[in-house]
């Protein structure tokens, strides 16, 4: 590599806060983790989407050094798992789990103090309580806590120590609505501060609403990477028409039509994806005048990042 390369290749270094190369992970004959290539920019929100089994939580558990990859290269914040001070180097990560086993007794108040002590620097237990919406509860034992308000507890005791890549695993599962946006509020306030996040999440909503970038996985590997509305119109288009035929379409009929981009038939339910709603619709009832049919249900809605997920990794139900 010639001086100019180098030079370029260290300052885009610089602007990542992770980066993996080729990494792989096996578990006999799992791949778990099948040379995956990665890279994550300082002060964004990553999101890793994948259906149970997919390689996501063995990956992050990698990224965080927490498990060793058999191959290939993982720097995050420009740091190699094993090659100095992991201890020291860990007060500035932090790590969220899908559930967090608090001690009962505490108070809110003495749990996130508890962690504060932790870290030889980082925020004040008042600021981290203030803005994790927990003052009305910072006397209340972790016992009595609802579901969302440990979930925000744990998130709170995370961002304590003011970490500048925060990884959460699923931070919403199992929350109604509320809750949910509590969580998200408190996760874009990091952001706000420069923080990076690495989120795995279920929920499509979440991943759009939070993420810049989102990679979708199946079978350890990655399918899939990009915006998550850049992804959208890739593989799905903008918008989704269904509808039932009592007499039924030829497929090739249907997918001949203007601004159509790919044609479904789920459970008797044609699925047309497509471009422009007011180019294919139209055509669609020209068709059906012309045909004789007759319709018995027709929607249409918008494309979402659930049509890319669905597409990539099928519909079948997995176990872990």
């Amino acid at each position: 590599m010639d001086d100019e390369a180098k030079k370029l290749s260290e300052a885009r270094s610089e602007e990542l806060a992770l980066r993996c190369r080729s990494v792989k992970k096996y578990y006999g004959s799992v791949k778990a983790v099948d040379g995956v290539d990665l890279e994550v920019r300082i002060g964004e929100c990553f999101g890793l989407l994948g259906p149970n089994g997919a390689g996501k939580t063995t990956l992050v558990e990698v990224l965080e050094g927490l498990t060793r990859a058999d191959s290939g290269e993982v720097l995050v914040l420009g740091y190699q798992w094993g090659s100095g001070d992991d201890c020291g180097f860990r007060e500035r990560i932090s790590v969220q789990l899908q559930e967090t086993q608090l001690a009962d007794k505490l108070t809110v108040e003495e749990t996130v103090r508890l962690f504060r002590s932790f870290y030889k620097k980082g925020r004040s237990v008042e600021e981290v309580i203030q803005k994790s919406g927990l003052a009305e509860k910072r006397k209340e034992r972790v016992q009595k806590l609802s579901g969302g308000t440990k979930q925000r507890l744990a998130l709170a005791c995370a961002l304590v120590s003011e970490p500048e890549l925060l990884f959460l695993d699923e931070p919403t599962t199992g929350l109604d609505p509320q809750a949910r946006y509590q969580v998200w509020e408190i996760v874009e306030e990091f952001r706000s501060r420069g923080g990076t996040i690495i989120l795995t999440t279920h929920y499509m909503e979440e991943a759009a609403r939070l993420c810049e970038r989102v990679a979708i996985m199946d079978h350890g590997k990655i399918l899939a990477m990009g915006g998550p509305k850049e992804l959208v119109e890739s593989y799905v288009g903008k918008e989704i028409i269904e509808f039932n035929a009592e007499q039924g379409f030829e497929m090739c009929v249907l997918e001949r039509l203007p601004g159509v981009l790919g044609v479904e038939r789920k459970n008797g339910v044609y699925v047309l994806r497509v471009l422009e709603l007011n180019q294919t619709l139209p055509a669609l009832v020209s068709e059906v005048e012309k045909t004789g049919q007759r319709l018995s249900r027709l929607i249409s809605r918008q494309a979402t990042l659930e049509d890319v997920f669905m597409i990539l990794t099928g519909g079948k139900l997995r176990d872990e």
